[in-house]
């Protein structure tokens, strides 16, 4: 489906969860002087106005970041990547994911990012010059990279799951790539929804992956009988510490309940 368009979305208290362990999971991997490889199957656009039209009618960035920035210390590596963003954009500009993959990582690593929808992936090549950029389906192009050069790394797999058949098909995919990449940390964000349509994925999951750590915070949804009402990060081989990071954030995100 090429409907999905992130800039509705983007800076909301999911985004929060996800971009804030993404930036310490590659901040903590780019301390030993080895290369990294980067993959994400589903990139977006990558940099965002939150003063954009689209941004302001759903108001989720009003709710999410530029609500809790303060959370994050100013040497923190997501604080890093917003101050940035909004240095070299401008001050209501926000980094997706891999706008944040190459803030963090090095010269010697290897940035490799899919996106199918036209206009995004557009928007997204001139986010990111210095990447790798793909056109294309982002499940197949991690079949394709695993195991990657370098061969330390990670993936995130963060697809709109618009398309129900996500729920189903992420378990088969994220099982080969770990088959494939041995040493990679694969992390896979999914929403928490009223609906439980997220159940039956994680379940299968856990059962393939037993010492992933699972990583949920919830939060009041955007607006009245919005679907979303948390957001979870799923991390197969996570980097040491990531448990009592994420453990802080929760917290933070237990203040809004």
């Amino acid at each position: 489906m090429l409907s999905y368009q992130h800039i509705y979305h983007a800076g909301n208290l999911a985004d929060v969860h996800k971009h804030a362990l993404l930036a310490w999971m590659l901040s903590y991997l780019t301390r030993k002087d080895k290369p990294l490889s980067y993959i994400e199957t589903h990139g977006g656009r990558a940099l965002y106005d939150l003063s954009a039209a689209e941004s302001v009618k759903t108001g989720e960035a009003a709710r999410g970041i530029q609500q809790v920035a303060h959370w994050f210390a100013e040497g923190h590596p997501y604080t890093r990547c917003l101050h940035q963003t909004t240095e070299t954009y401008g001050q209501n500009s926000y980094p997706g994911s891999p706008l944040i993959a190459t803030q963090l990582l090095r010269d010697g690593d290897r940035v490799t990012v899919a996106e199918l929808h036209p206009q995004e992936h557009a928007a997204l090549s001139h986010a990111l010059p210095l990447a790798q950029v793909r056109q294309t389906d982002g499940f197949a192009m991690g079949h394709a990279m695993v195991p990657p050069t370098p061969r330390r790394g990670l993936m995130l797999i963060d697809p709109s799951y618009e398309i129900k058949d996500d729920y189903d098909t992420i378990p088969n995919h994220v099982r080969k790539y770990v088959r494939a990449w041995n040493v990679g940390v694969i992390a896979v964000w999914y929403p928490i929804l009223t609906s439980g349509a997220h159940v039956n994925m994680l379940k299968t999951l856990v059962i393939d992956h037993p010492d992933a750590l699972r990583h949920e915070v919830g939060f009041p949804p955007a607006r009245p009988g919005h679907g979303m009402i948390g957001s979870g990060m799923f991390v197969i081989k996570p980097p040491f510490g990531l448990a009592a990071e994420a453990a802080k954030l929760k917290t933070r995100f237990d203040q809004l309940k």
